[in-house]
């Protein structure tokens, strides 16, 4: 980074001392100087907004120019033959025209670029397709809940995580809402988002790519996703289904979770610690460490108690997993002899020692 900023320093002082010794338009010394300078900024701004853009966008950009400055060139032509010769109206409207063309060729061509297909050519163009899978966009929902910071520093993330600039909005909207609630979450999203940017083995990428056309957010991440080729990281149960729909694929960490947690199989034997009472009759509820509920029979009356019981069923539904289990009063019920207390004494016993 050190030595990009030297280059890019060194190019800026070449500009203006160039600009000082041939004084250019035959201004002053002070003013070409000036201009130096300025023109050296524009180009390293410029150098630095084309380094992120994508290699397909590039060349559709590059590709479009082209064929625009050769419309205009031909556009000229005609333009030349019907004017008089040398006349200031026509080489301002050659101008006019080849600056309109190739700034066409140039959007049209970058928008569409997404639509190359580089793999096919092999070689160092083949990598391109590979790379834009490896990104993963990020909604708001999923920074929020801050596990993703998490998942990422296990190391099991690859490629980039993309962060659209609208979610980024969205996040600073929820921020600065006056529910303390609601701006407690959006400053904890923009932390996580922190934490991702100082990981050493992680890289967060932010664009401007908007579809001003389209006003709900997760629509949005879909048609970035589309325009990327890439995955939504989400925890949002209708993004997720939207997206499947539109045949974007979503990589869910709700599902992530609940495919983590251990396996519990009918027949086994689990302590649990009773916390409150059921919906139904004599029923009562615990929960494990990573938040499962446990529904558990014959336990209305041990809240507040850890107990063992016998799993009957596993139910898995889209919020989850519940686990139902049953406890036998017959197998702990009856408390048993302390080993070291001594037996009662039989009444016989009692009277020959009297």
């Amino acid at each position: 980074m050190a030595d990009l900023i030297i280059i890019r320093s060194a190019f800026i002082l070449l500009l203006a001392v160039c600009a000082y010794l041939l004084q250019p338009f035959g201004v002053h010394r002070a003013v070409a100087v000036g201009g130096g300078l300025v023109l050296g900024l524009i180009i390293i701004l410029f150098e630095m907004r084309v380094q992120k853009i994508s290699l397909k966008r590039l060349i559709g950009a590059a590709f479009g120019s082209v064929l625009g400055i050769f419309g205009a060139f031909l556009m000229s032509l005609v333009i030349s033959r019907g004017g008089p010769e040398g006349s200031p109206t026509v080489h301002f409207l050659q101008i006019v025209l080849l600056l309109w063309m190739m700034y066409v060729g140039l959007v049209v061509g970058a928008s569409k670029g997404d639509l190359l297909n580089l793999a096919a050519l092999g070689g160092v163009f083949g990598g391109e397709k590979s790379a834009k899978k490896s990104f993963k966009i990020l909604d708001t929902s999923v920074i929020i809940d801050g596990r993703i910071a998490d998942v990422a520093e296990t190391g099991f993330l690859d490629g980039v995580l993309v962060i659209p600039q609208f979610v980024l909005r969205e996040l600073q909207l929820v921020a600065d809402s006056a529910d303390s609630m609601k701006r407690n979450r959006g400053r904890r999203g923009l932390d996580i988002l922190q934490r991702l940017q100082k990981m050493v083995n992680l890289t967060v990428q932010i664009v401007e790519d908007d579809f001003p056309a389209i006003r709900d957010v997760d629509m949005k991440l879909i048609e970035l996703a589309k325009a990327y080729d890439c995955k939504i990281v989400t925890n949002d149960f209708n993004l997720n289904k939207v997206a499947q729909l539109h045949g974007v694929p979503v990589l869910n960490i709700n599902e992530l979770a609940n495919s983590l947690k251990p396996v519990v199989l009918p027949g086994e034997t689990m302590r649990v610690f009773i916390l409150k009472e059921g919906k139904e009759y004599n029923q009562g509820v615990a929960y494990l460490d990573d938040g499962t509920m446990v529904v558990v029979d014959n336990a209305r009356k041990l809240i507040s108690k850890t107990i063992d019981i016998t799993v009957t069923s596993v139910l898995q539904t889209t919020a989850g997993k519940m686990i139902f289990g049953r406890y036998d009063e017959r197998m702990h019920g009856a408390p048993q002899a302390d080993k070291h207390e001594r037996p009662p004494r039989k009444p016989e016993q009692t009277a020959v020692e009297s």
